[in-house]
């Protein structure tokens, strides 16, 4: 069977980069560039996917393009709709004016919904029907693969889980205090660590104990990873408590998709069972006993490369919805 090749575009808030990737996730080429962004400045980077994919275009035929990006946005209209991590780009319809430049399918999905995809086509989800992925990265996003399918919702808003509200207080994350994001993010992370250290500094002051750790305003999740990692039992007990939420959000999507697998990235896949373990015990206590014994929880499987696949699988999506 000849090799399909596709384009690849991942927009993230740092930095965008095009592929020209196969039908196997071999990326031939991979070009990027810093995202331009303020008030009406996402043309120089649009121009620089324009001229990128007329590049990659004369080197192979093309079967479809695929973008990956930030929401809210409309994956039916193909319109970019003010992400935030993407200030200035107002309803961009990136889709359209791609097409005019290729003429190919071009399609449009969140980062989440995409990451679903590369995972359930070539990571954790293999060979699975009914999967949930969660980013569990600087946020908390979602995206669902129900009955085959990918699962979008009404308006591109079903899968939202980090705006489920865990608990009345806590960490803030969707804008909301005390939501599943709140808890279980790198942000969330932070916060849960900063709360700490400000219990601590205000019970026994200045001290050495804390010296080797960072002013709470500067503390990181990925610090907390880190920490966590090395044995440091403040640490620890943080993810500790961020798995137990992460149990509780867990339960509520058990109970109401009944899905197999529950693949989790970034965060799910440094820490592993430091998180798992108590989400597990939460979840054995507080879910129905058959959906529990059918789904499995598992780090995701496709790791830094996770963004490339997702661009890949949209443009494969592209190219099967056309």
């Amino acid at each position: 069977m000849d090799t399909k090749w596709y384009a690849g575009i991942d927009i993230g808030g740092t930095k965008s980069a095009v592929l020209l990737v196969d039908s196997q996730g071999n990326v031939a080429e991979r070009q990027e560039k810093p995202t331009t962004k303020g008030k009406n400045n996402w043309q120089p980077t649009i121009e620089f996917f324009k001229d990128t994919l007329i590049q990659y275009s004369k080197k192979e035929q093309l079967s479809g393009v695929g973008i990956s990006c930030g929401g809210p946005l409309n994956s039916k209209e193909g319109t970019l709709l003010s992400p935030p991590n993407l200030p200035g780009w107002d309803n961009v319809p990136i889709v359209k004016i791609l097409h005019e430049t290729c003429n190919l399918p071009v399609a449009l999905e969140n980062d989440a919904n995409a990451g679903a995809l590369a995972e359930w086509r070539y990571g954790a989800g293999k060979g699975f029907s009914n999967m949930v992925f969660l980013t569990f990265g600087t946020g908390l996003g979602a995206g669902l693969i129900l009955n085959g399918s990918l699962y979008s919702g009404t308006n591109d808003l079903g899968g939202e889980a980090g705006h489920i509200r865990l608990a009345d207080e806590g960490p803030i994350g969707y804008n909301k205090r005390g939501s599943f994001e709140g808890f279980c993010s790198g942000t969330g992370l932070a916060q849960l660590m900063a709360f700490e250290l400000l219990c601590l500094k205000e019970m026994i002051g200045e001290d050495e104990m804390l010296a080797k750790y960072k002013e709470p305003g500067k503390v990181t999740g990925r610090d907390v990873v880190e920490w966590a990692k090395n044995g440091d039992e403040l640490a620890l007990q943080v993810v500790n408590n961020s798995g137990l939420y992460l149990g509780k959000g867990l339960s509520v999507l058990i109970d109401l998709l009944n899905p197999e697998l529950i693949v989790i990235g970034s965060m799910g896949v440094r820490l592993g069972d430091l998180l798992f373990d108590p989400a597990r015990k939460i979840i054995e206590k507080e879910v129905i006993p058959g959906a529990n014994d059918v789904c499995k929880i598992v780090p995701a499987a496709l790791g830094e490369k996770i963004g490339d696949y997702a661009a890949l699988c949209v443009a494969i999506e592209a190219e099967e919805n056309q």
